[in-house]
């Protein structure tokens, strides 16, 4: 454990050390697009006004009190082995006041942090009976991480907004702006999700662990049938493998959900533990908290900007290849364009020739409309 005071006695915990890290701020671990996404959703049009209406309306008491009377709290009584990691994940990332964490009986491997006034952790039994201690020591740091990041607010709105939309009339679900704040907090909450990552894992200080969680929400408790390296070669295969079509078909696929996929979750994290920015945090070396008054929005943009810029440079998919030569200004754009989706007007690159008229739109492929059920953390 982290330090004495944390330390329970209970075989169930392990006891080796963790380092802490005093005043940590979240944007030592935060990915550049989480900030970035947050600020410019802040200042999408209408956002002020949805977000005021929401906190005023949303029935956050009642949320408490479900989750009060229908879960199981979290404490020295009750779960007390997520108790300990609760409060030494809270010690670890200094989170002064420990919010309230409840198991709730459901299959499905999941957690969320929510919460407009304050945050609140809630673990499926699903995801408690799949992990093992230090599996679910990060993911119990994942969600600590949200709770620091000030995440929860905005997870709020969009579970709001997502799920109970259609039940509420005076939501106008074809207004634009509604469906725009959607999709920006979407796309942020798929990058938030990688900035808790991050937070779990200086929670855990095991990648092994973090790598094994994610193996077991995309495969379930099946480890002796799975490998770690696998499962990463599966990532790489998804970002370089097939054609512009392939690309286009990620993006369709990934619209709808509020998190990354698995694969790319544990790549982007064991990416991450190889960065010298992640060593300079376990030596000590951090932004802390008393110095995010004289952080630049500027700044988190331009950080973002170069993540993705970076991003777009190094990536092996097709669609980020093709923004690659456009803005180095290679030549023939035209000519991979088209070969790239070949196959969507049923003919292969080699019958297409240099002359053709550009492929037909892809419009006419289908999508499924139902999101595949998520394993989430």
């Amino acid at each position: 454990m982290s330090d004495d005071a944390h330390k329970s006695g209970r075989e169930r915990v392990p006891g080796r050390r963790r380092r802490r890290f005093p005043e940590i701020s979240s944007r030592a671990y935060e990915h550049p697009a989480d900030r970035s996404a947050l600020v410019a959703l802040r200042k999408l049009s209408g956002f002020d006004t949805v977000f005021k209406a929401l906190s005023g309306l949303l029935p956050e008491r009642s949320l408490r009190l479900l989750f009060l009377s229908d879960s199981v709290r979290v404490s020295d009584r009750q779960f007390a082995h997520l108790n300990d990691m609760l409060r030494d994940a809270c010690y670890i990332l200094d989170l002064e006041k420990v919010p309230p964490m409840y198991v709730t009986q459901d299959p499905r491997p999941n957690a969320m942090c929510i919460g407009l006034d304050e945050p609140i952790i809630v673990v499926t039994t699903g995801l408690v009976e799949l992990l093992d201690e230090e599996e679910m020591r990060a993911v119990v740091g994942h969600e600590v991480g949200h709770a620091l990041s000030g995440h929860s607010v905005y997870r709020t709105i969009l579970l709001f907004l997502t799920s109970l939309a259609l039940k509420v009339a005076w939501i106008p679900l074809g207004n634009l702006a509604i469906t725009a704040i959607v999709t920006a907090l979407r796309e942020w909450f798929r990058k938030s999700e990688l900035s808790a990552d991050r937070a779990g894992l200086l929670v855990g200080q095991d990648l092994q662990a973090s790598m094994r969680g994610l193996m077991k929400i995309a495969g379930g408790n099946h480890l002796h049938e799975m490998n770690v390296d696998a499962f990463l070669d599966q990532a790489e295969e998804y970002e370089a493998g097939g054609d512009l079509r392939d690309s286009v078909l990620k993006i369709l696929n990934m619209l709808p959900r509020t998190h990354p996929f698995t694969t790319v979750r544990a790549a982007e994290l064991k990416k991450w533990s190889e960065t010298r920015d992640y060593q300079r945090i376990i030596d000590g070396h951090y932004p802390r908290r008393g110095e995010d008054k004289d952080t630049s929005v500027g700044d988190s943009f331009r950080e973002s900007a170069a993540s993705y810029a970076g991003h777009v440079k190094s990536s092996k998919d097709p669609l980020m290849k093709l923004v690659s030569d456009l803005a180095g200004g290679a030549g023939d754009l035209g000519g991979k364009v088209r070969r790239g989706f070949a196959g969507f007007s049923g003919h292969t690159p080699k019958d297409t020739p240099a002359d053709a008229p550009d492929a037909p739109d892809a419009s006419h492929d289908s999508h499924p409309d139902d999101e595949k059920p998520e394993g989430k953390n």
